[in-house]
């Protein structure tokens, strides 16, 4: 079901560019089709949205907006036990988040001179969030939490509505916990396109945040520059590494984790240890055939997933740093000091009692992460993800007329004469 490759400087290497066309493969197809429903909203609002939502969902409300008492009452007649755990993961993930806040600062000097920087929460936020066969209240809270604790003055979520033309009643549930202020039933392109044009129903967003299919990933990417986005987001990842004193059992465990999601997902263990390897191989085949979904697991494992021995720890650390994964889970014997040698990561887990989905649903950080390598430049979506920063600042006469040499020096040296004039007017008079 997985393969298994000896690192020797080209076997891992060709496996490396399997990922990599896979993760910047564009359905031409796809963004033809999406193009046309962005233009179509863009230009009929709701009428557009409401054709689309019968075609692809099989069903539309009469009103696109949630009311606020089917909201709450989501949540009342949700299921206890459900409702605790969305409360205690609401809890680690508020917690984690108020540690990312920043405040705005001023800097004053002695000649009088002043500068400084304004932060603020985007005035509204967009949160898509898929609600039919895979729905994820979890990714309510993920996203709306540090958006609240940002200051976003409005966060409005859009979800497709189930087969009976109704909102799934799970992600009602985490949207009133989480503090969602509105809610349309849409998905797809189309509700991304809503969002950031704004409909008669919809109003329009500053920034689009949230996991979806191809078809809404494809919209965020041609919308991006008409509205912010969070991140275009590839297949889920898992990276792993491993030596001999990891238990097999809890790899292969691991490693489906993620398989499940998606035929595309990646599931890639590193390990210095032959043994391990084989018996890795051996617990997927074993554990895979006892899970709901097996046969996505297989596909995903088949084609995007493989068992790499590493010659040496130092092997395992450049790999992982050259894939920029996801997810990464440690799990060697002294877990700790991978720290300061993974640097290109979505979120690190450490050690065998910190599995990918304890991330995911409860421990605090953010599961909104960068996919297909972009950890080498893209962060987890967190606080800064919903504020906007500008500077001032405020010169009296003598500290302008000490800095204007330097200025007009700069200036003239570009040929931006206008730019030097604007100072030497100022003086004019010296």
């Amino acid at each position: 079901m997985i393969r298994i490759v000896r690192a020797d400087g080209s076997a891992e290497r060709a496996l490396l560019d399997t990922l990599r066309a896979r993760s910047g493969e564009v359905d031409k197809q796809v963004t033809a089709a999406v193009t046309e429903i962005i233009e179509a909203v863009r230009d009929c609002g709701d009428e557009a949205v409401r054709a689309f939502t019968m075609r692809f969902d099989g069903a539309c409300p009469d009103t696109f907006e949630v009311g606020r008492d089917e909201i709450n009452d989501a949540l009342t007649m949700a299921e206890p036990e459900f409702v605790n755990a969305l409360l205690a993961a609401t809890e680690q993930i508020s917690a984690f988040h108020l540690r990312q806040k920043q405040q705005s600062f001023i800097d004053t000097h002695d000649d009088g001179v002043m500068m400084g920087q304004r932060i603020r929460g985007l005035a509204r936020v967009g949160l898509y969030v898929p609600g039919g066969t895979a729905a994820y209240p979890s990714s309510v809270l993920m996203n709306c939490i540090p958006a609240r604790i940002a200051g976003v003055g409005e966060i409005v979520m859009v979800t497709p509505p189930m087969k009976d033309g109704r909102a799934n009643p799970d992600i009602l549930a985490a949207a009133a916990i989480a503090g969602v202020d509105r809610v349309f039933l849409m998905g797809g392109a189309q509700a991304v396109a809503a969002l950031a044009y704004g409909t008669g129903s919809v109003p329009r967003v500053d920034k689009i945040v949230g996991p979806g299919n191809i078809y809404v990933a494809t919209a965020k990417r041609l919308l991006y520059g008409v509205v912010d986005i969070d991140m275009i987001a590839g297949p889920s990842e898992i990276l792993i590494a491993a030596d001999d004193t990891a238990d097999p059992v809890y790899l292969a465990a691991d490693m489906m984790s993620q398989a499940e999601h998606d035929a595309l997902a990646s599931a890639i263990l590193l390990t210095t240890s032959e043994r391990i390897a084989q018996q890795t191989a051996g617990e997927l085949e074993r554990q895979a055939s006892a899970l709901s979904r097996a046969e996505i697991i297989r596909q995903s494992l088949e084609n995007y997933g493989a068992i790499i021995i590493c010659r040496c720890p130092q092997e395992m650390i450049d790999l992982a740093n050259e894939l920029a994964p996801e997810h990464m889970e440690i799990m060697t014997e002294n877990p700790l000091e991978y720290i300061g040698k993974i640097d290109n990561v979505g979120s690190l887990f450490l050690g065998k009692y910190s599995p990918e989905p304890l991330g995911d649903y409860y421990a605090g950080p953010n599961h909104v992460l960068p996919t297909s390598g972009t950890a080498r430049f893209f962060s987890p979506l967190g606080v800064d993800s919903f504020v906007k920063k500008s500077s001032f600042v405020y010169y009296t006469r003598p500290a302008l007329m000490e800095a204007q040499g330097h200025i007009v020096r700069i200036a003239e040296r570009e040929g931006l004469t206008a730019h030097a004039n604007s100072i030497k007017v100022r003086f004019s008079d010296v």
